[in-house]
């Protein structure tokens, strides 16, 4: 009896020529793939190592009060003044250590000022009177400290400072009252915390300074192109993927989408910062960092509404392959525009060159918004009736609605260029 051998094909083999070159390729291009995921990720590692060894650096720095004799002789105990000012203000970014040193010392200049005054008024009135004007003043001045510290902008912006102020104050004016010498130990505390500031600002501001306003600069722009490559992906996932059963939606555009909407806390944070900053590179004094605020937050709003595709893809009321087929080619074509929208206001942004909204990309936002208005009628209007063009239509919706945002989107970018010195396009 016969027997019939059937050979199966292992691995690549019985593959057509084309696809397994095209696998061959994406298999050789994934190192590099990789490689450009993980270079962002090296950066801001690297960035770390710098900062670790710029705080180690300000240490060694400031120990040497402790370490060599006549820095001793001149400073003693009060050192450990120095190395806790060090300890405490030096943060990752340089706006943040020049606000937080700043506030130490306004905090600590004024709170040892009234404390020296109180303790010298109390001292004056001697007997128990001494200990109940103590009483007096710490309770006044610490009450009035703690409601100030409640109001939003202030919590927002010297939180810190007021806390210092606090803490200063109980110190120089309870110590005042078993030390003699009140003034002279308060200008050497202080002198020693200027040191320690001037190290830690020194260190910050001109050893491979990290600036916060360049990390909300990047950070900005790259959302941008987040955004265009997570509109061209949903597009491409719907008309490719709406009618089977299971859909593969790339997980990759969702993470990007949800860490735009993650982003408010962080830039409300970078921008408080490089407010403090000085004036270094591309950006002045007084630049319009809150404008970054608003353009974040249509950016936020353009993330909600490519995320609300999410349930075009995984409706149930799928229209038919012929509809979707109908108009697959003109809302390729509205994505790609939407997606070229996006990466032109970015570009604007990271060469600073004004973006002339009105002359170029709104009148293109207005005809993409005929183009939508166009497929919605009278071809899906029809098909709405028998539910088959709810899901389209729901996709062509959410279209519009970013065309609007887009509109006010393009404006903000434009203000910015405009109050930030943007150069105009020499093209």
């Amino acid at each position: 009896m016969g027997s019939t051998v059937v050979v199966i094909p292992d691995g690549l083999e019985g593959v057509a020529p084309s696809k397994l070159e095209k696998k061959k390729f994406d298999i050789s291009c994934q190192p590099i793939f990789s490689f450009l995921r993980e270079k962002k990720s090296n950066k801001h590692g690297m960035r770390k190592v710098i900062h670790s060894i710029k705080v180690g650096v300000a240490l060694v720095l400031v120990c040497l009060l402790y370490l060599l004799d006549p820095l001793y002789k001149q400073v003693g105990e009060n050192a450990m003044w120095a190395i806790m000012t060090v300890v405490v203000i030096f943060e990752f970014f340089a706006g943040a250590t020049l606000r937080k040193g700043l506030n130490r010392g306004i905090g600590t200049i004024l709170g040892g000022g009234l404390g020296c005054l109180a303790a010298a008024f109390a001292q004056a009135i001697g007997g128990i009177g001494k200990a109940i004007a103590v009483g007096i003043a710490v309770f006044i001045f610490g009450a009035a400290a703690t409601y100030t510290r409640q109001v939003p902008n202030i919590k927002k912006k010297y939180d810190y400072g007021v806390v210092i102020f606090v803490l200063t104050f109980n110190l120089v004016v309870v110590s005042g009252l078993r030390a003699e010498q009140i003034l002279e130990l308060a200008r050497d505390r202080l002198s020693t915390i200027v040191m320690g500031f001037v190290i830690c600002i020194f260190v910050s501001l001109l050893v491979f300074p990290i600036w916060a306003s360049d990390e909300l600069h990047d950070s900005l722009v790259s959302r941008f192109e987040d955004l265009a490559c997570s509109l061209e992906g949903f597009c491409k996932e719907y008309f490719e993927n709406a009618n089977e059963k299971e859909k593969k939606f790339c997980s990759n555009f969702s993470s990007n989408c949800k860490s735009i909407l993650h982003s408010k806390i962080k830039d409300e944070s970078l921008v408080n910062f490089a407010r403090w900053e000085p004036w270094h590179g591309k950006f002045g004094f007084s630049h319009p960092w809150g404008k970054y605020l608003k353009i974040g937050e249509h950016l936020m709003v353009l993330a909600t509404t490519i995320l609300s595709l999410k349930g075009c893809l995984r409706s149930r009321t799928q229209s038919s392959e012929n509809l979707r087929q109908s108009v697959k080619e003109p809302c390729e074509a509205i994505v790609a525009s939407l997606a070229w929208t996006l990466r032109e206001l970015g570009e604007s942004i990271t060469k600073m060159i004004k973006c002339c909204s009105e002359e170029t990309l709104v009148p293109k936002l207005k005809s993409v918004r005929l183009e939508l208005s166009l497929i919605l009628t009278p071809k899906l209007g029809t098909n709405l009736e028998n539910t088959d063009g709810v899901g389209l239509a729901s996709f062509v919706y959410s279209l519009m609605e970013m065309v609007e945002t887009m509109e006010e989107l393009a404006k903000q970018v434009e203000e910015l260029g405009e109050l930030g010195g943007f150069h105009k396009n020499a093209s």
